[in-house]
């Protein structure tokens, strides 16, 4: 079976929901790659019907499905502030809380349910006490996107419905196992390269070191599962909450996608 040219995974089912789907993995600020990866993906005529996102990928995906285009995502956080975001949250929990975060999805996307959205998306976290995975598909919109970007240590975990969540890069970073079985064709990208860097002698940098390491591990899975794997190795020199840098995140995602589908003979339906 084959899709614009792709064999399909033949351990995929035989029956699906949808025709493609699209998941996007972690990765801070580096998420904004995801934008610039879906003006690519649009230009050559691949629409996802079904998307999934962790942490950075959950925030680009649910503003997809909910009809913002890729360079209004961008023109939304280039002014913003890890501080904008965020507010000093000791001594529980971790170090920073993620209220304004929640309160900036809740004024910036125009539907506040998952169910809600034009195109089914699924968020993916992770379940803090039993240790496992966790797909959601219904929900409020702020909440299950800020369980998905609750980095542990650096962010208090997201209660919902007395359950505390964190990141969901903790146990898969990149969320292909989430929609594999609801859709014909998977795309993934991975905006999370993992690079030698000098690391700090403070608890942010060691604790965010640690989790590159475990969210590099995680994804080898995931990614076979991917019929079209995309990743974008280039935004590697970018920090994970530096937000000056998201324009140069974004046009990398656009270019390493667009040079990806251009090397297997995809190109855009128009010119620019």
């Amino acid at each position: 079976m084959r899709f614009f040219g792709y064999d399909i995974k033949k351990h995929a089912p035989k029956t699906y929901p949808f025709t493609a789907g699209l998941a996007l993995g972690g990765g801070g600020a580096r998420g904004f790659a995801h934008a610039g990866a879906i003006e690519a993906l649009l230009e050559v005529g691949l629409k996802p019907q079904i998307l999934a996102g962790v942490s950075a990928g959950s925030v680009v995906a649910v503003m997809h499905a909910a009809g913002i285009p890729p360079r209004k995502m961008l023109q939304l956080f280039e002014k913003l502030k890890f501080s904008s975001l965020t507010s000093f949250g000791m001594p529980k929990g971790g170090l920073f809380s993620l209220e304004k975060f929640q309160d900036f999805l809740h004024h910036t996307i125009p539907y506040d349910r998952l169910e809600q959205l034009p195109i089914p998306t699924v968020v993916c976290a992770t379940d803090l006490e039993k240790g496992r995975k966790v797909a959601f598909s219904t929900g409020a919109i702020p909440e299950v996107v800020a369980a998905s970007c609750c980095i542990p240590i650096a962010f208090k975990p997201i209660e919902i419905d007395g359950v505390r969540y964190v990141d969901g890069g903790v146990l898969g970073n990149l969320p292909c196992w989430a929609i594999r079985n609801k859709c014909k064709f998977l795309i993934g990208v991975n905006v999370s390269p993992l690079i030698d860097r000098p690391v700090s002698n403070t608890l942010m940098d060691v604790s965010m070191r640690s989790y590159e390491l475990i969210t590099k591990n995680n994804t080898w899975e995931d990614m076979a599962m991917a019929d079209m794997m995309i990743s974008t190795e280039e935004i590697a020199q970018y920090k994970v909450f530096d937000l000056k840098g998201i324009t140069g995140v974004f046009d990398s995602g656009y270019r390493d996608t667009m040079n990806y589908l251009r090397s297997r003979g995809l190109k855009p339906k128009h010119n620019k």
